[in-house]
């Protein structure tokens, strides 16, 4: 508070003295006992209003304690359970919860963590999947600006993610892994990894690899089988030692019958093996009888060409081929797709010839395109010529409706270079993928399709969509989005079947591992997608007779269902719409694998490393009172005190406010009770 304050308080109660005494002594020319005593009270009052019209400002002083931050993160995978450790680890948990210390000293968060990273409610040790660097990954965002010590509750064994060694140290923070195992080393046989193809075709054969694992020390012996049907039909006696504890075996199966073949890979355990759940992985194989050829047209040299090619062969089920325009003529009964790149007059023939077959294109437009051919040669679709080159960035339409797509995110994606002018269609189009420049979504399709006289054609206004394959992995560390999503657009062209009201997506097998879902589309009597329809899916296991109906929900333009909560099993299912007699029936397989069941021990090695690495300290399950004596010990986890001074406006005190009116309250009271009012 400054002087020039002091002056005016000073003032105020100079001015509100006197205005009393005038009040009550000038007035009466006395002061009584009374007279004195609402003196005062009008003295109150008028200071009171005095000092809210000067308003001084006042600083308080605040003390704070902060508690540091205490994380615990509970492993609730599969593994946990099959080493036995699952009572153990709630009983833990419930002991950090309860313990009165560590609440005194920390504020205390729980997660438990399988695929991710969840805030901890029950803890069931079913989840299927373990992805230990997604935990420090996140944790990461959310507690980065002070030390905040970390208890890992896990067995150190991970199946999915990157390496959690490298994640750790991003994260910064010290770790207290609570090691769930021992140090025991127990003979073991195991299938480590085994590789095939999703799919095979008729009446050839298929690769297949095999790594095998053993670990102990006294040499060994056992039989590797490869059984269809209870049935061996291929076998190989192995020899294992200390010194030569892996072998990779590579062999070839016959495809003799379309569908889907279900195998067990088995190596007959050793005696008084402890885990011989990791001596058998039942794997499948969808035998085919036929292939989807696409012809890749194209005048120019260009790493889009390559990218589609790579993209579109990893589906086994289909092939691709670079051709020059003189190359492909006479061989369009060859391909089931023909995709025209950067068309120009040397294009003439093969236009020609497409358009007699009533083949289904895929045209693709750029800075190389002629497009005084391109709008001559068909009628649909015109493309202002002004000669200038644009970047165009990709928005998904979540209206698209010819087939499902997932939700796709292009927020962070390349932008396509293209001819910049004005697009037309003459004729009925559906956008799947809008333009947008300069933060502007344009009413034009970057990606369009339609369907003329049976035969399906599809244009996508722009070039370098590799740039679009190189994001999708920088963003997932694969390809699986850009080749799912072009996997989708070429099924589409390629397929020669007729468009029916309801579209089931899925798979013929399933592995076990990871999430799946069954995708469908509905239509109204114009093809347009209903989302006001109601799809239910009954599902039917073919050995027990069981049925289940599981509705359909609606996600954007698809409706779908979760089924990864399914047990493995063979299953026949129908889709059927509610207001409609219109169903889709088809047939799935889920195999029988848990990775989470392979292990053995815990990472004993790799989690002492994680301690030591981020100044942390590894506990095993036995040694809770070691970990409690360590965390409230460590002088880096203090709670600290801190003084914030606030300045606050006089006018903001309401004891003030009460002070007033009390005085005038009094006044009026005492002044009735006398009878001078």
């Amino acid at each position: 508070m400054n002087s020039e304050t002091l002056v005016y308080i000073v003032l105020v109660g100079i001015i509100a003295l006197g205005l009393a005494f005038f009040q009550y002594y000038k007035r009466n020319q006395s002061m009584s006992k009374w007279n004195m005593l609402f003196s005062f009270l009008r003295f109150c009052t008028l200071f009171v209003l005095g000092l809210l019209l000067v308003n001084p400002k006042i600083e308080r002083k605040v003390l704070t304690t902060e508690k540091p931050d205490l994380i615990v993160a509970v492993d609730n995978s599969n593994s946990i359970k099959q080493l036995e450790h699952n009572q153990e680890v709630t009983a833990l948990v419930e002991k950090l919860q309860q313990n009165p210390e560590l609440k005194n000293r920390f504020n205390i968060h729980f997660y438990s963590f399988s695929k991710s990273l969840k805030s901890l409610d029950t803890l069931t040790f079913n989840e299927k999947q373990t992805n230990i660097s997604s935990v420090f990954k996140n944790l990461k965002q959310i507690y980065k600006d002070h030390v905040s010590p970390t208890i890992l509750i896990s067995d150190g064994n991970q199946t999915l993610g990157s390496d959690y060694s490298f994640s750790s140290r991003e994260y910064g923070q010290p770790i207290y892994p609570v090691i769930l195992g021992d140090t025991t080393s127990y003979t073991d046989l195991r299938i480590a990894q085994l590789n095939v193809n999703r799919f095979a075709y008729l009446k050839n054969r298929f690769p297949v690899e095999v790594i095998l694992v053993y670990e102990g020390v006294e040499p060994v012996s056992s039989n590797f089988e490869i059984l269809l049907k209870d049935k061996i039909v291929f076998s190989k006696r192995l020899n294992f030692s200390k010194s030569k504890s892996s072998q990779v075996v590579q062999f070839d199966l016959p495809a003799d019958q379309v569908g889907v073949q279900s195998y067990v890979a088995r190596l007959n355990p050793l005696k008084n093996e402890k885990n011989t759940i990791n001596n058998t992985k039942n794997f499948a194989i969808e035998v085919i009888d036929q292939k989807t050829n696409v012809a890749i047209v194209s005048s120019i040299i260009h790493p889009d060409l390559g990218a589609l090619k790579t993209s579109i062969e990893t589906n086994e089920r289909r092939a691709a081929r670079i051709l020059k325009p003189n190359e492909i003529v006479g061989k369009l009964n060859d391909f089931q797709l023909v995709i025209l790149y950067q068309p120009n007059r040397s294009f003439n023939k093969i236009i020609q010839a497409l358009q007699d077959a009533n083949k289904h294109v895929f045209t693709i437009v750029g800075t190389d395109t002629d497009l005084n051919f391109f709008n001559s040669y068909q009628k649909i679709i015109k493309q202002e010529n002004t000669y200038q080159i644009e970047d165009y960035q990709p928005v998904l339409n979540p209206g698209f409706s010819p087939f499902t797509v997932e939700d796709l995110d292009f927020s962070n994606y390349p932008p396509l270079r293209a001819p910049y002018g004005k697009v037309t269609f003459t004729g009925p189009f559906q956008t799947l993928i809008s333009k947008a420049t300069h933060g502007v979504v344009l009413n034009e399709p970057l990606l369009a399709t339609f369907e003329m006289n049976s035969r399906r054609q599809a244009v996508l206004f722009g070039e370098n969509i590799w740039g679009w394959r190189s994001q999708a992995f920088v963003n997932s560390g694969n390809f699986e989005f850009f080749d799912n999503f072009l996997g989708k657009l070429v099924q589409y062209l390629a397929s020669n079947k007729t468009r029916d009201r309801l579209q089931v997506d899925y798979q013929s097998f399933y592995d076990g591992e990871s999430n799946f879902l069954i995708q469908a589309q509905f239509f109204d009597n114009n093809y347009e997608f209903d989302p006001r329809e109601q799809l239910n899916i009954t599902i039917k296991n073919s050995n027990t007779g069981t049925e289940t109906v599981f509705p359909l929900v609606l996600k954007n333009n698809t409706f779908q269902v979760d089924l990864s909560s399914m047990p493995s099993g063979s299953y026949d299912f129908t889709v059927k719409a509610k207001t409609e007699n219109i169903f889709k029936s088809g047939h799935f397989e889920i195999l029988d694998y848990n990775v989470e069941q392979q292990f053995l021990n815990a990472d004993v090695t790799k989690l002492e490393g994680l301690a030591t690495n981020s100044k942390g300290k590894a506990y095993f399950i036995a040694d809770y009172d070691g970990l409690i004596h360590e965390l409230m010990t460590d002088t880096r986890y203090q709670i600290i005190q801190k003084s914030n001074k606030n300045t606050v406006p006089l006018i903001d005190w309401k004891l003030l406010l009460i002070i007033l009116v009390s005085c005038l309250t009094a006044e009026w009271f005492l002044r009735k009770y006398n009878g001078l009012i």
